[in-house]
């Protein structure tokens, strides 16, 4: 953001607290690195979950990320609830806002991704695209980075962490563990299926520890926090 708004006082001021823009730069392209690596491990690993070990269920069942008709139906289903004009849906695994969350950053990841390493290695990419193409991929990288950041500290973190039944924040990310009374409330289909195959026993764990709680809460609560500040000042460079 500070790249993006670079002409914003609070841009320039955020950047010298750090050393100024060419270290932005750095831990910009840095934390590209780490990303682009993780996006990879996670791509190898389906390939090889749906290709070696035939887990088709990563493509189309409960397990699956790919949208299908229930989620259409919950999608209609939700906004009816909203307006008192019919009962909740009772959702599987995966809600259809978690598809929609995992499959805005699948995309954005091509995009932001093709667009940023385009920029970087310039020189080699001006070989075989026209430099004109480069200007387009500033442009890309420059939007798809406010689109990223409008949607993760607006729509995400409202269905994740300020939702009723989250709030003030979910903290299985940090724990790792959700509690069957969670489980049963936020995932009833899911829920209903474990305990009908009585796979339900071999997922139960020891509750996370207090000290893990507590570190869940420092560090989501900040990223809450300078999420919330970020969208705030993007939204002052827009209009000032």
């Amino acid at each position: 953001m500070p790249l993006r708004f670079s002409d914003a006082p609070w841009a320039r001021t955020l950047s010298n607290a750090v050393g100024g823009f060419g270290a932005i730069i750095f831990f910009h392209k840095l934390c590209a690195l780490v990303l682009t690596v993780a996006f990879g491990i996670h791509v190898a690993n389906l390939v090889y979950r749906i290709v070696a070990r035939r887990e088709f269920s990563l493509v189309w069942g409960s397990n699956s990320m790919v949208p299908n008709l229930k989620d259409i139906k919950d999608f209609f289903g939700n906004f009816k609830w909203f307006l008192g004009l019919g009962p909740q849906p009772k959702f599987d695994r995966y809600a259809y806002w978690d598809k929609v969350d995992y499959w805005a950053v699948f995309w954005g990841m091509g995009i932001i991704g093709f667009s940023g390493y385009a920029m970087w290695f310039a020189p080699f990419f001006a070989r075989v695209i026209p430099g004109s193409w480069l200007n387009i991929a500033l442009l890309i990288h420059g939007e798809e980075a406010i689109l990223a950041v409008g949607f993760i500290f607006t729509i995400h973190f409202f269905n994740t962490h300020l939702r009723p039944g989250n709030f003030p924040m979910d903290l299985t990310i940090f724990t790792g563990r959700l509690s069957e009374e969670e489980l049963k409330e936020k995932h009833p289909e899911e829920y209903k299926r474990l305990l009908a195959s009585g796979e339900l026993a071999k997922f139960r764990s020891e509750p996370p520890p207090r000290w893990l709680k507590n570190f869940g809460r420092v560090m989501g609560g900040a990223a809450v926090v300078a999420g919330i500040a970020m969208l705030a000042l993007m939204v002052v460079a827009f209009v000032r």
